[in-house]
C-alpha cells in the first residue's frame, strides 16, 4: 500500500519513511502542503500522514484542499497540539484520525492499519484470508495450508494489495501505483518479475493456484 507523508522536519520525515518502509509500505515524502497537493493530484495514495504545522500553507488547509480535489482516502493528522479544539479543527478539515506528538511508532502503525482496513470491504481485522491462504498484517506472517511462507517486504506488499482487491482483475498500472513509489520505472518488467516470485512461493508448492494472469489486463487473485 502506498502512503504520502507530509512533514517538513527532515529528521522526522526520514524516521516516518524508514519505519513505514520497514513495515512494508511504499512511501513518498513532501515537505510542504503545496508539494503534497502536486503529488496527490498525480498519484493514487492509499493513505496520507499529514503534519499540521507546515511552513506556509498549514496542514489544515492542505487537508481541506485534498478533499476539495476529490481525494477520498484516509488522512492521519499529526500535531503537537493536543487540545480538544485542535483535534476538532483537524477532523473538520478532513482528517480521519488524529495523533499527538510525541507518539510511539507502534501506535502510528496501528492507526495506519485501522484506517486502511476501513478502505477494504470485509477486511475488518488484521488478518486477510482467501481460501487456505492467511496473511497477518501485524506479525507480517503468511501461511498457506498451515505452512509458513517466507516473503520479502515487497512480495508481502504485493500479496497484501492482491488480497485487499480479491476476485477482480488488477492492471500493472494499478499495481505500480499502490505497491511502488514515485520513483518506479514504468518501462521495466519488475512487476511481472515480482508476481512470478510470489507465485513460486504462494502457489507453486500447492495444488490450487490463486494468482492468475488476466490476458490483456494484468493479474487477479481468486479461489474460484
Amino acid at each position: 500500500m502506498r502512503i504520502l507523508v507530509v512533514e517538513d522536519q527532515k529528521k522526522v520525515a526520514g524516521f516516518l519513511k524508514n519505519g513505514l518502509v520497514e513495515a512494508g509500505y511504499s512511501v513518498d515524502l513532501a515537505e510542504s502542503g503545496e508539494t503534497a497537493e502536486i503529488l496527490i493530484a498525480e498519484n493514487p495514495y492509499d493513505l496520507v500522514v499529514l503534519d499540521v504545522m507546515l511552513p506556509g500553507q498549514s496542514g489544515l488547509d492542505t487537508a481541506r484542499h485534498f478533499r476539495e480535489f476529490g481525494y477520498t482516502g484516509p488522512i492521519l493528522m499529526l500535531t503537537a497540539l493536543s487540545g480538544t479544539k485542535d483535534k476538532v479543527n483537524g477532523l473538520d478539515a478532513g482528517a480521519d484520525d488524529y495523533l499527538t506528538k510525541p507518539f510511539a511508532f507502534e501506535e502510528l502503525l496501528a492507526r495506519v492499519r485501522a484506517l486502511l482496513r476501513r478502505q477494504s470491504p470485509g477486511a475488518m481485522n488484521s488478518v486477510l484470508r482467501l481460501a487456505d491462504l492467511e496473511v497477518d498484517l501485524v506479525s507480517r506472517k503468511v501461511n498457506r495450508q498451515g505452512k509458513h511462507v517466507a516473503l520479502t517486504p515487497k512480495e508481502f506488499s504485493l500479496l497484501e494489495y492482491f488480497l485487499r482487491n480479491p476476485k477482480r482483475p488488477i492492471t500493472r498500472t494499478q499495481i505500480s501505483e499502490h505497491v511502488w513509489d514515485v520513483h518506479f520505472d514504468s518501462e521495466s518488467n519488475v512487476i511481472d518479475v515480482y508476481v512470478n516470485l510470489l507465485r513460486k512461493k504462494v502457489d507453486q508448492p500447492f495444488e490450487k493456484k490463486l494468482i492468475r494472469t488476466v490476458i490483456g489486463v494484468g493479474y487477479e487473485i481468486s479461489d474460484e
